[in-house]
């Protein structure tokens, strides 16, 4: 044993996962309390004595109790590190609740341990939106003001607050209103009807409700059947076309969750039998615009790509090679698009843990959940987990190998930065223009729908003759044109029609 080289392998010692459900909602736990119960769990699953001794501490930033946000740098993390009683030299917070911010933690983790820089490091992140909102609307009912807990859609006021008047005025302020112009868009793009990419999602989506189902850490542990994903009721209300509720990202949860990665010499000395132990392999991120109407194209995403590709190049695996995978599934259109980018079978679970929907979705720590439980999935069987966490709209991609096999990890600090590699794979991104008339064709859309389960109006990307981007809508009243929007008779994506002025802004006709 070399044990200059094992003091700069990295390796996960240590997993915790918190689900909080008190008897009622407003007496649950806040965000800073879930994170501190899931390190000591963390601690207490890697033996002991690691989190005392914590030198790096990575924190995923969280939305849903703003006494604690934005600049949450100093109001969560200092607290976290003086409720624990620790003092870590490195203390960081990802700078928003972002989807991939776990991903990114843990493969910078790892270079830490790699380079010397720590010998014991962690990430941790934890969401309260369940308790919170029912804090937020007992205050409401008290008549008090509400700044201690969040408000009811807290994640549209805080779209509205950020993005430019133009998405206001079409209604593509939230994920539910941007992610199914991906899907649309795939649709179209892969040659799909209707009924056969809803399919494909109401698949993938019972395979990961079984897999929570199994789970002792996810927050629904019910199997759906495909039939069930697919078929709107009371409980599974259409949310935005093609989507129902069964479809979409379950925030109203109670979850923290955490790792400790340590070196193989520190695991080795603490007594940490091989089987226990799970070493980080190597990662890649790429990210597109942040601006998503400054996107290429809708039906492919060259930094999921690269990501995906690269990070399974950087461990000299194929993906036939990957025993597990955790394809962020916000929304159906990620894992579908990142299936096809490795050839994953549609047979094959798509999540380790039951994915955002039944396994939970608290904002940007999922993916700390995906980890905890790939972790454990690996203790007992398989060599290879690939992880693949997905922020923004389809804007920040990172993925990262989990393995069984020492020498993936036994490797300097690598660079996880692929962004001249996507960048070299996107197309040339079309001019907006904001107030285009004249003739057009569909370039994808959404339409989403009241709790009653009627199309409130639809929102359309276009393009003109000359190629240019716009926006426009097709109101309430023009109930033909939503119905073509989404009764599946045909492919609304490339439909030729005309963009008009209207009361508010422009609308599209398409007859």
């Amino acid at each position: 044993m070399d044990n200059a080289q094992d003091a700069r392998i990295p390796v996960i010692v240590g997993v915790g996962q918190i689900n909080d459900r008190p008897k009622e909602d407003a007496a649950g736990l806040d965000t800073l309390a879930l994170m501190k119960a899931a390190l000591e769990s963390a601690d207490r699953d890697a033996g002991g004595g690691f989190l005392a001794q914590l030198q790096a501490l990575d924190v995923v930033d969280q939305m849903s109790w703003p006494t604690m946000t934005w600049p949450s740098i100093e109001k969560i993390a200092p607290r976290l590190v003086e409720a624990l009683g620790i003092a870590p030299t490195h203390l960081a917070m990802t700078p928003d609740p972002s989807g991939d911010g776990p991903v990114r933690l843990l493969n910078e983790a790892a270079n830490r341990i790699a380079s010397g820089e720590a010998e014991i490091a962690a990430v941790v992140g934890g969401e309260a939106l369940r308790t919170g909102a029912k804090r937020a609307a007992l205050e409401a009912q008290r008549g008090a003001a509400t700044g201690q807990a969040p408000r009811q859609d807290l994640l549209r006021e805080v779209a509205e607050q950020h993005f430019k008047p133009i998405l206001r005025k079409y209604g593509l302020l939230a994920a539910t209103d941007i992610y199914p112009l991906y899907e649309n868009a795939c649709r179209a793009a892969w040659g799909q009807k209707l009924a056969e990419a809803q399919l494909e999602s109401a698949l993938i989506w019972s395979g990961m409700s079984t897999i929570a189902a199994d789970n002792p850490d996810a927050w629904i542990r019910t199997r759906y059947t495909p039939e069930q994903i697919l078929t709107p009721s009371a409980d599974n209300r259409p949310v935005t076309f093609p989507y129902n509720k069964l479809m979409v990202a379950n925030n109203s949860v109670n979850q923290g969750a955490a790792v400790i990665v340590t070196s193989l010499a520190r695991a080795t000395a603490a007594g940490i039998a091989e089987n226990r132990l799970v070493y980080v392999g190597a990662g890649a991120a790429a990210h597109e615009p942040d601006d998503f109407l400054k996107r290429d194209r809708y039906d492919y995403s060259a930094g999921m790509e690269v990501s995906l590709t690269e990070a399974l190049a950087a461990n000299g695996l194929g993906s036939t090679d990957l025993d597990y995978v955790e394809f962020y599934s916000c929304f159906p259109c990620i894992p579908k698009m990142a299936r096809r980018v490795l050839d994953w079978p549609l047979e094959r679970p798509h999540s380790v843990y039951g994915g955002l929907t039944f396994g939970g979705a608290p904002i940007g720590n999922c993916m700390t959940h995906a980890a905890a439980t790939l972790v454990n999935r690996l203790r007992t069987r398989g060599n290879h987990g690939l992880l693949y966490g997905n922020g923004g709209f389809v804007t920040h991609n990172h993925s990262l190998i989990l393995t069984r096999q020492r020498a993936l990890a036994a490797r300097p600090p690598r660079s996880y930065d692929y962004q001249r590699e996507a960048d070299s794979r996107r197309g040339a991104i079309p001019r907006l223009i904001e107030d285009y008339s004249g003739a057009a064709t569909i370039e994808t859309y959404a339409v989403p729908f009241d709790r009653n389960g009627e199309p409130r109006f639809g929102t359309i990307i276009g393009r003109s003759v000359a190629g240019e981007r716009f926006l426009c809508r097709v109101p309430r009243e023009d109930k033909a044109g939503l119905a073509f929007l989404v009764s599946g008779a045909n492919e609304p994506v490339g439909k030729q029609g005309a963009a008009v002025p209207g009361p508010d802004g422009f609308v599209y006709w398409m007859h």
